[in-house]
């Protein structure tokens, strides 16, 4: 399994990793705003179809290493936040929601499976635009790097040297817009 994201058709990219169980911990991180806080974004989840999600991003305290923000996200310096509606919820095996609402619905849907103690997380996010497709991919791949490290109790990396060097391979792979 690459760590790399797998586009499925145009707008749409999908994540695959295998993490620590049991699943009801995985799941915690998913949807309980301190755990979430850890590795993408604190913010109340309202467990349920309708429910409001609102994300709060944080990147410069993900990760206990100091280090720059680049210029090309300077704007985010002091966090940024996200609202959105839940689509799905099925605990603790899947949640899927809008992202975005002010700037257009995409949608991000978890879903779990366990694997022996292990547990499959499967992230894919649909309907992206073309521009946003390597900068999502980076994201996301920088943020379940960070959610990896959490659930194997290691010290975060750090996001924004993280998600520069993705960004630039992703950028390779899916093409600049």
């Amino acid at each position: 399994m690459s760590d790399f994201g797998t586009v499925l058709e145009a707008g749409t990219i999908r994540f695959e990793r295998v993490l620590p169980g049991p699943i009801e911990r995985v799941w915690a991180y998913l949807t309980e705003s301190g755990k979430r806080g850890k590795w993408l974004a604190a913010g109340t989840t309202e467990l349920r179809i309708g429910g409001r999600v609102e994300l709060k991003f944080h990147h410069a305290e993900l990760s206990p290493h100091a280090e720059a923000i680049p210029e090309k996200y300077e704007q985010f310096e002091g966090g940024v936040s996200s609202e959105g509606r839940v689509t799905r919820c099925d605990p603790p095996r899947a949640l899927a929601f809008t992202w975005g609402e002010a700037a257009g619905e995409s949608e991000v849907t978890f879903e779990l499976t366990p694997r022996g103690e292990d547990v499959l997380l499967v992230l894919t996010h649909r309907r992206l635009k073309p521009a946003e497709m390597a900068e999502t991919a980076a994201g996301w791949h920088t943020h379940l790097a960070i959610l990896e490290d959490n659930l194997h109790d290691r010290t975060p990396r750090r996001f924004w040297a993280t998600h520069a060097r993705i960004e630039g391979e992703y950028e390779k792979r899916l093409g600049r817009a």
